[in-house]
């Protein structure tokens, strides 16, 4: 069997956007964790775009190419087990099959990928596939495992069974994909000319059809290959054990979620630091006039804000696909399934909620993984209300201020703030599932694959491809939002002969005082912000925040915090007169914070941040997730809501206790 170099399926890149008539149109098809995308990859590289199929949120994804001086478009199909459409990623597969199929335009090969170690799961589907398609290739996947166990399947055999050229092929060492090439050249013109039926099972239904691949795996000698090794069996008795299973998924979920945190860090800060030097450089070079100001403030800390991202959406992705490459994240999933359950959340919500720990936007975008639409979006719906990171500045801040001199109190304090966003989470669900998506969740109902080494190139496909998703879908408009949020802290201008007295005063005294300029700055800033828009719009809301313990201030760096949350921060410093750099210690904004604000309302300040939405960027995420804003509206109001609540009623009463 070939195993020649993967290079030679290296194919250039074209730019067509839709197939012309007679185009050759590649659909690769399969059932989940059959390795179908692996081959894909092999065959396209990074050359693949990935977009939602119409009027829906699953995706598919596409490469356009040239094959023998002609122009071929590659489909990568959601998995799907028939065509039967029950999920909502097996009925966009068969519509694009069957649109596919009714297109004369297209010269169509469906390329079926099935998994050589369960052969007779992969033969209803081909089965199916055969009845439609008059040109139909298998490509046998993983029958380098299949040799180890010392079975070697018939795909002469196979071929004549279904009528359709068998190529047995390794997608994941590359073995096999020179014949598959020929196999689909082959294809073409057996449409061309007419190709023998799969009429076995024509019409059969399902009972018939399952019997119908049972007998077919049979006689190609594939009985006995669902049968499971000796160490799979061994690990599967502890790994979906309903003790030692979770104490590994704990185990296992608690390094993915450290490894968000440790390898993000770096890059992050590379990318903060480097749009601080960006935004540096651009400052000297440009006037310090409205035009410095809005590509210095709007545009490069627009993009610096989402860019800052990309380090934990990139490993969230590369760790997750690892972990499903490696077939334990079903596993996992079966393990906490009845402990979720019990919130109306499914088993595949858990890697979401730990993610979400990191950051909401990676976590909305991960509940992909989950098939029922009602699952995925009560997910969604809660995801904000776990403890990001963005927070974590925030809660530095107020216990700084809170109990500067009592670490103790303070660390309790602020593990408190995390845990009481987890049980909001599991609250909410409850009552989201018990209300506008009634029911409970689908049950799991899920096959466990073999164990597999991961495919690294598979897993930087995936991360890549998520990353770049995430940069087209969001960076346009939260750079949008940034240059609105500029906008309202910079308009109306307040001219600097025209400062208002007590600032003017404060100025006087601080030169007499030969304070530097950067303190003088922040003072002129904090007046500007106050006669701006944003001041203004803080100020005529003031009233509405009063019973939480908010003065104006806090007002305006609320209304900031929503194109992201650590904004506050630097947003006090600013108007609380330290400077307007934002790079000010938690510590010392906290000193300022208790000459302005009540411990209670330091305590209203924290609980109103656990629970409030207060995330552009996510609502942006969970917008073009369900494809409508109500559902990022509802979100942003019931948030509001429980926020509002909850920090009123720690106001009035720690007014009581604390003074």
């Amino acid at each position: 069997m070939s195993q020649g170099p993967v290079a030679t399926l290296e194919l250039p890149r074209i730019s067509e956007n839709r197939p012309t008539a007679g185009a050759r149109r590649l659909l690769f098809a399969g059932n989940p964790n059959a390795g179908k995308t692996t081959l894909f990859n092999r065959l396209t590289g990074l050359k693949a775009r990935t977009s939602n199929h119409i009027g829906t949120t699953v995706e598919v994804r596409k490469a356009r190419v040239i094959w023998q001086g002609q122009p071929v478009e590659m489909v990568d199909l959601p998995g799907l087990y028939g065509l039967d459409n029950h999920s909502a990623e097996e009925r966009v597969a068969a519509e694009y099959i069957e649109s596919s199929l009714a297109d004369p335009a297209i010269d169509l090969t469906v390329v079926m990928v099935a998994d050589a170690t369960n052969l007779e799961r992969s033969l209803y589907l081909a089965g199916q596939l055969r009845e439609r398609c008059d040109s139909l290739v298998i490509a046998l996947n993983m029958t380098d495992l299949t040799r180890r166990r010392g079975i070697e399947l018939d795909c002469q055999h196979l071929a004549i069974e279904l009528g359709a050229s068998v190529v047995p092929v390794s997608a994941r060492s590359g073995e096999g994909l020179d014949e598959l090439r020929d196999a689909l050249v082959a294809g073409a013109e057996c449409a061309a000319n007419g190709c023998p039926a799969c009429l076995a099972c024509s019409g059969c239904k399902p009972a018939k059809r399952y019997a119908w691949a049972e007998q077919v795996n049979e006689r190609a000698g594939g009985k006995g290959l669902v049968r499971d090794s000796r160490l799979t069996q061994v690990l599967d008795d502890w790994l979906t054990h309903p003790v030692y299973g979770l104490a590994a998924f704990i185990l296992v979920m608690g390094a993915l979620f450290q490894s968000i945190f440790m390898l993000a860090e770096t890059p992050m800060n590379w990318i903060d630091t480097g749009f601080a030097s960006l935004g540096a450089a651009a400052a000297g070079w440009l006037p310090d006039n409205l035009l410095g100001s809005f590509v210095v403030d709007g545009v490069i800390a627009g993009l610096g804000g989402t860019l800052i991202f990309l380090p934990q959406i990139f490993i969230l992705f590369l760790l997750i696909s690892v972990l499903e490459d490696t077939g334990y994240l079903a596993r996992a999933a079966f393990v906490v399934d009845r402990y979720m359950a019990r919130a109306g959340l499914p088993g595949r919500a858990f890697v979401p909620m730990l993610s979400a720990h990191a950051c909401a936007i990676p976590a909305i975008m991960s509940t992909r993984t989950i098939d029922n639409p009602r699952d995925r979006l009560a997910t969604m719906l809660v995801l904000p209300l776990f403890s990001c990171s963005a927070r974590i500045p925030v809660y530095i801040m107020v216990t700084a201020m809170l109990f500067a001199d009592q670490p103790l109190l303070a660390g309790a304090v602020f593990a408190g703030a995390y845990f009481l966003g987890i049980v909001a989470a599991f609250a909410a669900a409850v009552v989201i599932r018990g209300t506008l998506l009634k029911g409970r969740p689908n049950p799991l109902l899920i096959e466990l694959p073999t164990y597999k080494r991961p495919h690294l190139q598979t897993a930087l496909t995936t991360a890549i491809d998520r990353s770049g998703l995430f940069l087209r879908r969001a960076a346009t408009l939260i750079l949008t939002i940034s240059v609105i949020l500029w906008a309202l802290g910079t308009f109306p201008r307040l001219d600097p002969e025209q400062l208002p007295a007590a600032t003017a005063e404060q100025v006087e005294q601080l030169q007499a005082e030969q304070a530097a300029p950067e303190r003088i700055d922040a003072v002129v800033a904090a007046a500007q912000l106050e006669y701006s828009f944003a001041g203004r719009l803080g100020k005529t809301i003031e009233p509405v925040f009063a019973p939480l313990g908010f003065d104006w201030q806090i007002s305006v760096g609320v209304l900031a915090s929503f194109a992201a949350r650590e904004v506050i921060a630097s947003t006090l410093s600013v108007l609380y007169g330290m400077g307007g750099d934002g790079e000010e210690d938690p510590d010392s904004i906290g000193e300022r914070l208790r000459d302005n604000v009540s411990p209670a309302a330091g305590l209203s300040l924290l609980v109103f941040f656990v629970l409030a939405m207060q995330c552009l960027p996510t609502q942006v995420i969970t917008r073009r997730e369900t494809g409508t804003w109500r559902w990022p509206l509802f979100q942003l109001g019931y948030m509001s809501v429980l926020a509002y609540t909850a920090a009123f009623i720690v106001y009035q009463v720690g007014s009581i206790w604390l003074g």
